[in-house]
């Protein structure tokens, strides 16, 4: 089990090491009590590949835990930016 605690502050990696963003949040269903979604603050490059337009500050998208892969020192999901695009698993957040 991971404390949420400790993914914030942790970086996603897709696949061909590209480094999609980092953790700076979570959401979570209450009545489950389970987390669903990874908030991101996108790297550049990512929020480009992905469409998403620069606001104030960087990028945010709502990843679901689903995509992850493994969870170490960083946060690996296994799909490259061209699948998470083409799905839509990526989706942009707004505070």
């Amino acid at each position: 089990m991971v404390n949420v605690n400790e993914l914030v502050g942790k970086k996603v990696i897709g696949q061909k090491a590209l480094t999609l963003g980092e953790v700076k949040g979570v959401e979570a269903d209450t009545e489950k009590w389970t987390v669903t979604y990874l908030v991101l603050k996108l790297t550049n490059e990512a929020a480009s590949e992905l469409g998403f337009k620069k606001r104030f500050g960087s990028p945010m998208a709502r990843m679901p835990v689903s995509l992850i892969n493994a969870v170490g020192d960083v946060i690996t999901i296994d799909k490259a930016i061209s699948e998470l695009k083409r799905t839509f698993e990526l989706i942009e957040y707004k505070e």
